[in-house]
């Protein structure tokens, strides 16, 4: 199994972006869905954020340094890794902040209707946001499977709100098709990218897609934290108005009016001030994409799911594959089932393989074709039968109750 991975290592064109990243050796590191490893330039860009651009420029630094253009600039630099052009994309605030933003903005633009659209166990955060956004605005929110959403669409629906890969199966929507579906009807479509930027092949021109939202710690490598990104495709610009009215939203924030007059283009979607640090980080996690194919980097995920899913067949039978065989019908990532998969997952950590737990039953590996190797899957793969073998992982050592994205 060992010899088989690092021949297709050696075989991958991708192989080098690995050094651009901070990884220690001692660690099989399959989690980047849920927090993207470390720029190995981030380290050196955040010290000089600290000591000159804020220690020595100070307040000089939102001009000197291009502080205030940051949010367009790492926009910018996210678009074509989305299919987007740089004036439809901005990074602000959360993602769970930009969901508000947007689909409230959506909301007014659909006076009448009575109901908002999400799927039943979407990622809980996008189903609160919606919830409230539904209590305030007075409508009801209704959830169906992934095969009723289709047809629960009617003139009635303000909105649909949808992740595009399942962050607990790896299921991806065919976006395309569900953006036909929804316009015959007037209805518009908010996705939540969170896992697909970065790691699947994306193309929202192509697919007519209006709405997004996007996380900036997963697959873009931002760190902790990191800020979101929305999209709103540049004719939909124009009719939206953030129930966020902060001053960098404003037409002219440093005029200091007290009206609100929303600015042009994407700029009406900030909020406060800019994170600006963080902002910087994330910038380089993008820049770890600047030439780099995204068909090489979804090629290179496909690649590393198959090998995943045939060594798990063989070596690792006892546990069941819910994410998609189909490419097109997945994300990045490979989602299995067990009774006991709380506990196996803890003794894969104890054991330096970091994957993901998903409530009740779910081991969730994550495939970041920057920097996952063959080796690293074949090495999880090893450990894991071993573990199968012994009593350890009935002896869990970490709480349910760690963080879950």
């Amino acid at each position: 199994m060992l010899s088989e991975a690092r021949v297709l290592d050696a075989a991958d064109p991708l192989r080098h972006l690995r050094n651009r990243f901070n990884l220690p050796d001692d660690v099989v590191y399959l989690d980047g869905n849920s927090l993207g490893a470390l720029p190995r330039s981030t380290a050196e860009v955040m010290e000089n954020a600290v000591a000159v651009q804020w220690g020595r420029d100070l307040i000089r630094s939102w001009n000197d340094n291009d502080w205030i253009g940051a949010p367009q600039r790492v926009g910018g630099r996210i678009a074509p890794l989305i299919g987007a052009a740089a004036n439809e994309v901005i990074v602000a605030d959360s993602v769970s902040v930009n969901i508000f933003k947007l689909l409230t903005a959506m909301v007014q633009n659909r006076p009448g209707c009575t109901r908002l659209l999400s799927e039943a166990g979407n990622f809980p955060t996008d189903v609160h946001i919606a919830q409230g956004v539904a209590s305030a605005a007075g409508l009801q929110l209704e959830l169906g499977s992934r095969d009723e959403l289709v047809g629960m669409l009617n003139d009635q629906t303000a909105a649909l709100l949808l992740t595009h890969v399942h962050y607990k199966s790896g299921q991806r929507f065919d976006m395309a098709a569900i953006n036909a579906a929804a316009k015959a009807l007037g209805v518009p479509v908010l996705w939540d990218l969170s896992h697909s930027a970065g790691a699947v092949l994306l193309d929202l021109g192509r697919d007519k897609t209006q709405f997004a939202v996007g996380c900036g710690y997963k697959f873009l490598n931002g760190g902790p934290g990191a800020p979101s990104f929305i999209y709103v495709a540049e004719e939909q610009q124009a009719q939206l108005r953030s129930a966020l009215q902060g001053w960098m939203g404003h037409a002219s924030p440093f005029a200091f009016d007290d009206q609100y007059e929303p600015a042009p283009g994407m700029d009406r979607f900030l909020v406060g001030t800019p994170p600006i640090l963080s902002l910087l980080a994330l910038e380089c996690g993008v820049r770890m994409f600047e030439d780099i194919d995204m068909n090489a980097v979804w090629e290179k995920s496909k690649r590393l799911f198959d090998f995943f899913v045939a060594q798990m067949a063989e070596h690792c039978p006892q546990f069941q594959l819910v994410t998609p065989t189909d490419a097109h019908l997945r994300g990045s990532q490979t989602s299995f089932l067990h009774s006991s998969a709380w506990p196996i997952n803890n003794a894969l950590i104890a054991r330096g393989v970091i994957g993901d737990f998903r409530t009740p039953d779910v081991l969730r590996f994550g495939l970041t074709p920057l920097y996952t190797r063959f080796e690293d899957i074949a090495r999880a793969v090893e450990v894991l039968s071993d573990i199968m073998t012994t009593e350890e992982w009935q002896e869990p050592k970490y709480s349910r109750n760690s963080k879950v994205t």
